[in-house]
């Protein structure tokens, strides 16, 4: 299994340089295929103008790689909406979009939910919080499935530029990850071990993949991915690319591990439909999992009390099975 790892680390992983924009776009104008960037944001009015701005710029005015370049706003309560409108993206709201079935919060929920408003037969998702990037995410992220045409998800990774002193930048990734999300690959799914950073918010699909998957509203989205890429397509079906260095706001513990929560009961949930193998998939109860998070805190006294959190545990439907989604 680890010599699996090993080979599929050495012959599937990338780096940006490989790819300029000119190149990219040569390749998309030759096989006549349209990117979109989709950037997934909730009360992000600090940081998505910028990141907005550095896309058109680069990659719509100066080369041109990207075609739709939306931003999917999940109930912010500040101005993010209006802000990356005003530097250049198309916006829409996650709830106003196919109204008709619900809204959900959560980043799995707007990537579903870009679906319905992108055509374009390449999916780019970069998160709003970047602080340190560059439109070279973009390229580097398409360059796998311009090269390849096995490849149907492509992963990015870099370092981490952290903030606590005495650190030095590394390719690692977050506390989820390496808590969690990198242990629980090991152990259940060998043959990914070489995923570097499995959770990294920037990453690209084939349309032709992602319409055809349930996806999960929050942020085991990634998770999900991953592992659905690997059941259709095999190691063959994934790549990664070298992004550089990147930086954006980090979440508070508590935070994470509603976040870790939700992406065991993916991965529980996906463990079970393979065991059920070409079968009938198993049932919803055995399937289910826990939509709460019971966490420790102290109250204005200073006693321990218990708080509830919710876990999202809704999984959306492949885009192709819900009436009124056309490509």
């Amino acid at each position: 299994m680890l010599h699996r790892a090993r080979e599929w680390f050495a012959t599937s992983s990338y780096c940006h340089q490989q790819w300029s924009a000119s190149q990219v776009a040569s390749r998309l104008a030759e096989g006549g295929e349209r990117v979109a960037v989709v950037i997934p944001a909730r009360n992000e009015e600090r940081t998505v103008a910028d990141v907005v701005t550095a896309v058109r710029t680069a990659l719509v005015e100066q080369v041109a790689v990207v075609d739709e370049l939306i931003v999917i706003d999940s109930d912010s309560t500040d101005a993010t909406a209006e802000v990356a409108a005003a530097a250049g993206a198309r916006v829409y709201r996650s709830r106003d979009i196919a109204p008709g079935e619900g809204s959900y919060p959560g980043k799995g929920e707007a990537l579903w939910k870009s679906l319905f408003v992108t055509t374009a037969d390449l999916i780019l998702f970069i998160d709003a919080d970047l602080t340190h990037w560059g439109p070279h995410f973009v390229t580097g992220l398409l360059g796998p499935l311009l090269a390849d045409p096995r490849v149907h998800l492509v992963k990015g990774y870099y370092d981490r530029i952290l903030t606590r002193e005495g650190e030095r930048p590394t390719p690692e990734g977050g506390r989820v990850t390496e808590l969690l999300a990198r242990p629980l690959l090991n152990l259940w799914w060998p043959e990914l071990a070489g995923l570097v950073q499995p959770l990294a918010g920037e990453w690209a699909v084939r349309r032709t993949f992602f319409e055809q998957v349930s996806v999960p509203t929050g942020y085991g989205v990634e998770i999900a991915a991953v592992l659905d890429a690997y059941e259709r397509y095999g190691l063959d079906g994934i790549a990664q690319v070298d992004l550089g260095a990147r930086a954006h706001r980090h979440q508070k513990d508590h935070d994470l591990a509603v976040m870790a929560a939700e992406i065991l009961g993916v991965a529980y949930q996906r463990g079970r439909q393979r065991e059920g193998g070409a079968g009938e998939p198993p049932s919803a109860a055995a399937l289910a999992v826990s939509d709460t998070l019971q966490q420790p805190v102290r109250d204005a006294s200073g006693a321990t009390i218990w708080r509830e959190r919710p876990v999202p545990v809704v999984q959306r439907p492949p885009a192709v099975s819900v009436a009124g989604y056309a490509r």
